[in-house]
C-alpha cells in the first residue's frame, strides 16, 4: 500500500535551534494548506561525523536523539523517520535517496528544507538539482532563508562556540530556549556535602554537548517542580580531580535526589573553574556562586 501524500521536512536538525524551528514551521503550515501530515526526515550520527569532515569528528551532539524527536513531535510533527547515516548511504546520489527514502517511504509530495541544504553522493542534490528533480518526480520544493541573529545565521556551529565560552545566555538566545543538560543523579564523592553545599551528581543519559568548565546560574527541574541551582562542570582541581564531572547545588532543596531524573538548564555564566588554596577559600566561593544564583533569579522575578 503506498503511504499517503505528505509534506516532509529535511535536515540533520542538530540542537533544534530558532533555523530548525523555522524549517519545521513551514512544513506544518503546508500541511495544513493542503489537508496533508507534516513529516520529519533526519539523519544519525550527524553525516559530517561519518565522514569525518574537519573538526565534525566525533563531536557529540547538542540535543540527544530521544530529546530531539520528543521536542518534534510536541511541536506538531505527524511522524519522525531517523536514518542511521552511513557510507552506504552517503553513496546514493540525490535521485535513488529521494525515491526510495522520501517518496516511497512517506509519500513526500513537498520538501521542506534549509537554504544551505544539499544531499546524495558529493552534496550533488543542491537545493537547484532538488528542484529540477522534483518536476520529474513529483514533488515541489521549498526552502527556508537562514534565521539571523546580529546579522549572522543562527546556526549549531555558532551554539557549540558560545558554549565553549560559557555564553549559555547567547546560546539560549540562538536556541531559541536554555540549553538544558538531562540525567540521573548517581553517588559522588560526598565533596560538596563535607562543604555544607550537598550536590547532585549528573550522569547523562545521553551523550552530549557540554559547556566550557565552570559554574553556572543555572534552573533545575525534577518531578516537574522547578529550583533556582548553581551548577557546577569542571574536574574539581582543588581536591586533585581529573574526572569531568557535573554538579547541581538545588537552592533551598531538602530530599534525596539520588536515582532521580533531573533537567539542568544553564541561565547564566558565573566564574571559571578555579583551584582553590584550601577547602575553605573554596566554600568562600560557593558562598559568592549561590548568591549570585539568588541575586539572578531575583531580578527576574522583579522584572
Amino acid at each position: 500500500m503506498a503511504p499517503e501524500s505528505s509534506v516532509v521536512a529535511v535536515g540533520v536538525f542538530d540542537g533544534l535551534h530558532r533555523g530548525h524551528q523555522a524549517i519545521l514551521q513551514r512544513a506544518l503550515e503546508r500541511a495544513r494548506e493542503r489537508r496533508m501530515r507534516a513529516g520529519v526526515v533526519s539523519f544519525d550520527p550527524h553525516p559530517d561525523v561519518v565522514l569525518h569532515k574537519g573538526s565534525f569528528r566525533a563531536l557529540p551532539p547538542l540535543l540527544p536523539a530521544s530529546e530531539k524527536r520528543r521536542r518534534l513531535l510536541a511541536m506538531g510533527a505527524a511522524w519522525i523517520d531517523v536514518i542511521p547515516f552511513t557510507r552506504e548511504l552517503a553513496a546514493l546520489g540525490p535521485d535513488e535517496f529521494c525515491a526510495r527514502h522520501l517518496i516511497e517511504a512517506h509519500g513526500m509530495t513537498h520538501m521542506v528544507v534549509g537554504e544551505d541544504f544539499a544531499l546524495g553522493r558529493g552534496r550533488a542534490g543542491n537545493t537547484t538539482y532538488l528542484r529540477a528533480l522534483g518536476e520529474r518526480a513529483g514533488f515541489t520544493l521549498e526552502t527556508v532563508p537562514w534565521v539571523l541573529d546580529g546579522g549572522e545565521p543562527v546556526t549549531s556551529t555558532r551554539i557549540r562556540e558560545a558554549l565553549s565560552g560559557g555564553r549559555v545566555a547567547e546560546a539560549a538566545r540562538l536556541l531559541g530556549r536554555a540549553y538544558g543538560l538531562t540525567g540521573s543523579v548517581v553517588t559522588g564523592h560526598a565533596v560538596g556535602r563535607s562543604l555544607g553545599y550537598p550536590t547532585a551528581n549528573l550522569r547523562l543519559h545521553e551523550e552530549q554537548w557540554l559547556p566550557m568548565d565552570g559554574v553556572y546560574v543555572a534552573r533545575a527541574e525534577v518531578q516537574g517542580t522547578t529550583w533556582p541551582a548553581a551548577m557546577s562542570i569542571g574536574t574539581r582541581p582543588t581536591f586533585g580531580g581529573d574526572e569531568r564531572a557535573l554538579e547541581a547545588f538545588l537552592l533551598d532543596f531538602a530530599g534525596d535526589l539520588r536515582g532521580r531524573s533531573l533537567t539542568v538548564e544553564l541561565l547564566d555564566w558565573v566564574r571559571p573553574q578555579e583551584r582553590f588554596e584550601s577547602p575553605a577559600a573554596l566554600v568562600q566561593a560557593m558562598d559568592r556562586d549561590v548568591a549570585r544564583v539568588r541575586e539572578h533569579f531575583a531580578g527576574a522575578e522583579r522584572a
